[in-house]
């Protein structure tokens, strides 16, 4: 007899970190045939081997290699490459994550009348600048199934006109993977953590910021990055910064020069990115997930982004505001002051119990035994216009 399929397809770094438990549970299982297939979106060893060595994720079963220099041709070979690649395996369903160029293959799903099933479904930073803003709505308008962090988020897609009954709480999977390879590895971070670390990087312990800058509204737009750029050469501490490729590309293109204070290198393993975290002063960064992650580890964040699909951090108070459109409503001096007053506060993190992962296999789990993807059925949709008077025709 033949075992149910699932398909699980990831693109990026912060995919693997997030969906790490996911995965390791879910593929352990003799009952089902689950295939992980990578788009090929981050391709680079410290961007895509390291994290699954790291975090013991058995590699991909599929590589598509859908490479390209601009959104749209990344997105596009997505799309054609996943095609037949899913037109073959006919899963039961598809499996996605975030926001990124590789959700974008839910179309190919949708084109193959393949159950969508999205995790971290229904975030929305109301930035329509972002592209990830643009990816987040589609691939949840085309789910049948959508896992969510908190019921403010799946008001946020309710409000959208997205079907209740296809939004699935879990809480949020950050929590449940740091006590998985932080938490309960202290020891060897903190081994990990030697004085010879931080001397061969150039930095003390403590007396550091870390940072990472990467979306496109920050570092495509000119103005908006000479900004960023100010911002970190006010303070007279060393930033650590692993600039994505991208980054360092539009530097070189706008021809921008970092401060004095930055030292700028390669991207990083997430072992190497955790030690980093857990004994700086606090991170300035535009990444969703790192502001997730320093909150749960009780490290303050600067988030140089106008506008934020994950707010529960700045309720936590772990976490302050710099809008790079308008930086004359967020003076340098007392965004840094701001930033100093959180190092050694503790807050409580109120990003989950962390148990997000296993409420994600439970359930997936379960709608593999007994059919239950397949939630784009009349019936199901909570809105409904009247068109009974029509049905008979002419």
């Amino acid at each position: 007899m033949n075992k149910k399929r699932l398909a699980i397809i990831l693109g990026i770094r912060p995919d693997v970190i997030r969906a790490s438990l996911i995965l390791n549970s879910i593929r352990a299982s003799e009952e089902f045939d689950v295939k992980f297939i990578w788009s090929g979106q981050h391709y680079s060893d410290n961007l895509k081997d390291v994290f699954f060595r790291e975090l013991n994720v058995k590699p991909p079963d599929i590589e598509l290699g859908a490479g390209g220099d601009t959104d749209a041709e990344i997105t596009a070979a997505v799309v054609s490459k996943l095609y037949p690649v899913l037109k073959e395996l006919n899963p039961e369903a598809a499996v996605f994550l975030g926001d990124t160029n590789t959700v974008m293959g839910s179309l190919a799903a949708a084109q193959l009348n393949i159950p969508i099933v999205h995790i971290e479904g229904c975030m929305r930073s109301y930035d329509w600048r972002m592209p990830e803003e643009k990816y987040r709505g589609t691939i949840d308008h085309l789910s049948d199934v959508i896992y969510t962090y908190f019921e403010e988020y799946k008001q946020q897609g309710v409000a959208e006109g997205l079907n209740p009954k296809s939004i699935v709480l879990v809480q949020n999977l950050i929590v449940d993977v740091l006590n998985t390879y932080y938490f309960a590895n202290k020891d060897f971070y903190d081994h990990l953590a030697s004085d010879n670390f931080f001397k061969q990087r150039g930095i003390e312990r403590g007396e550091y910021y870390l940072m990472t800058c990467h979306r496109r509204e920050n570092v495509h737009i000119r103005e908006s990055f000479e900004t960023i750029l100010n911002l970190i050469g006010y303070t007279n501490r060393k930033i650590y910064f692993p600039a994505s490729y991208r980054t360092q590309k539009v530097l070189t293109e706008y021809g921008l020069s970092l401060p004095k204070n930055v030292i700028m290198v390669e991207p990083i393993g997430y072992q190497e990115m955790l030690v980093l975290i857990v004994n700086s002063r606090g991170v300035i960064t535009d990444s969703g997930t790192v502001v997730e992650e320093t909150c749960v580890l009780q490290v303050p964040s600067l988030q140089i982004r106008k506008a934020t699909e994950r707010p529960q951090v700045y309720d936590a108070k772990s976490s302050v505001k710099f809008d790079p459109t308008q930086p004359e409503n967020y003076p340098n001096e007392k965004i840094f002051r701001k930033f100093e007053n959180l190092y050694g506060k503790h807050w409580e993190h109120n990003l989950g119990d962390g148990k997000a992962s296993e409420r994600v296999v439970n359930d997936l789990i379960f709608r593999l035994k007994n059919d239950e993807f397949r939630m784009h059925k009349p019936e199901d949709y909570h809105i409904k216009i009247d068109r009974s008077y029509r049905e008979d025709g002419i």
